[in-house]
């Protein structure tokens, strides 16, 4: 059996380091050398055709460094649209626009033309992006049937949807990862153009794959009512459902790479308590905020740390923090540090402390408690899988629920969990990307079984 591992945006984007693209990174880069089976192939799929990847990072310059060229420029107008809407946020409050209705409209209007300058450049280096391949770190690939298609990737954002089908209809698997439905579940949480894209794409992907594997058991319990909901229950059960965990290892960590002096500083004789994210709604900043502005009203010297790039949806959370009285005293924000300076930070803090609302998974939990730094997490079902007895949980409703365990782990040094942190183990992305690997075989055997005694001609696909 022949696995192809789909991953297209990461090899499009490189540099990316955020939750998704560490995932894909961290399992394709574990495939060689698992004891398994099947035979796995890392793919994208660009211009109607399917690539075997070679490379999944480009080389330094020469013709394989432009495709890093081309997403390093999209993303840095996609900064400088973000800076725009922060600037926006940061100026209606202020004199003159706070007292004039008319002068914030020719202000938006001013920003909103801005942007829309940045976004056309921005969507003509995504499309060139798209349909660039780079032969050196990518060769075309001949699909045979009873090959099996994992959409690993953030494959939402792509336009590979008929070439998919078309393999299907040739007698290829197909099979999807799901990290969570948050644009389904909670789209109040997400830009509206991800919530359209997100639906149409799971409405596509529900009719097409033959099976669904998600990061967690929680996710995957929500696919399985998803599909049964949109296809109803006799379609439904004629797909499979999963899950695998992640791993928890900073690929990147460079050991000789320096740790800015700020970062050692802010470390340096305090009790920092860290909160490792994209900084966007969801994961709920501001309830760290109020939790913390309550404790150093009570003289706690007690730190706050942020990290994480600038989401979306959080201008004033941002203009919050740089304007706040504690900043670079008792409350930090560092939107790029790397992997040597986030192990760093996990080494020397307090606390991780993870107030999301809702979560596909969390991997800056498994990434902390692997290194043995403690973590208070929201009360929600799949930190409690992750977690167990040895995370310590704090309900949403009120900040004085988080205040509570501060206190009690500063006053006493007892980490107020039901068990001790050693107790606690995980996987590695070897065991990660086995354990995935393992359960798509299965599964995808088992449905190869059913389908040659109803047609022996039929090695995999839809009946």
């Amino acid at each position: 059996m022949r696995l192809l591992i789909e991953c297209t945006y990461v090899y499009d984007h490189p540099q990316d380091n955020s939750g998704i693209q560490r995932v894909v990174r961290n399992i394709v880069n574990n495939l060689d050398g698992l004891a398994v089976e099947a035979v796995c192939v890392p793919v994208i799929l660009k211009n109607d055709k399917v690539y075997s990847v070679t490379q999944l990072s480009p080389s330094r310059g020469g013709l394989s460094g432009i495709q890093t060229w081309l997403s390093r420029q999209h993303d840095r107008l996609g900064r400088w649209r973000n800076r725009v809407w922060l600037y926006y946020a940061q100026r209606e409050r202020r004199w003159p626009f706070q007292y004039s209705p008319l002068l914030r409209f020719f202000l938006r209007l001013a920003c909103k033309a801005f942007s829309f300058c940045l976004a056309v450049p921005q969507k003509l280096l995504a499309h060139l992006s798209l349909r660039y391949v780079d032969k050196s770190r990518a060769l075309e690939l001949e699909c045979q049937p009873g090959d099996v298609l994992v959409l690993l990737d953030s494959s939402w954002h792509a336009d590979f949807f008929p070439v998919a089908e078309r393999l299907q209809k040739d007698g290829i698997g197909i099979v999807s990862v799901i990290y969570d439905l948050i644009p389904l579940t909670h789209p109040q949480f997400c830009d509206e153009g991800l919530v359209r894209v997100f639906e149409q794409w799971f409405d596509w992907i529900a009719r097409t794959a033959d099976g669904f594997i998600a990061i967690s058991q929680t996710i995957s319990d929500q696919v399985r009512s998803e599909v049964q909901w949109r296809l109803g229950r006799d379609v439904a059960a004629r797909r499979w459902f999963d899950h695998f965990h992640l791993g928890s290892e900073l690929d990147q960590v460079n050991p000789r790479a320096v740790v800015r002096q700020s970062v050692q500083r802010m470390c340096k004789g305090r009790s920092v308590y860290l909160m490792v994210s994209t900084i966007e709604p969801r994961k709920n900043h501001v309830y760290l905020l109020n939790a913390f502005e309550r404790l150093w009203g009570e003289g706690s010297e007690v730190a706050l740390c942020f990290v994480g790039k600038v989401g979306w949806k959080t201008e004033k959370l941002i203009e919050r923090v740089k304007q706040h009285p504690q900043l670079n005293k008792c409350l930090f924000m560092f939107n790029d540090l790397s992997d040597r300076e986030l192990e760093y930070c996990y080494s020397h803090s307090r606390a991780l402390v993870f107030p999301s609302y809702v979560e596909g998974f969390g991997l800056p939990l498994v990434e902390a408690m692997q290194r043995g730094l403690p973590a208070m997490a929201s009360d929600i079902p799949v930190f409690r899988e992750i977690g167990g007895d040895s995370m310590a949980y704090f309900g949403l409703s009120e900040p004085e629920s988080l205040c509570r365990l501060v206190r009690s782990f500063e006053a006493t040094g007892n980490f107020p969990a039901q068990t001790c942190l050693s107790q606690w183990s995980w996987l590695s992305w070897q065991g990660s990307a086995t354990q995935l690997i393992e359960r798509v075989q299965r599964h995808t055997q088992k449905r190869q079984e059913v389908l040659c005694a109803v047609r022996p001609d039929v090695h995999i696909g839809r009946p």
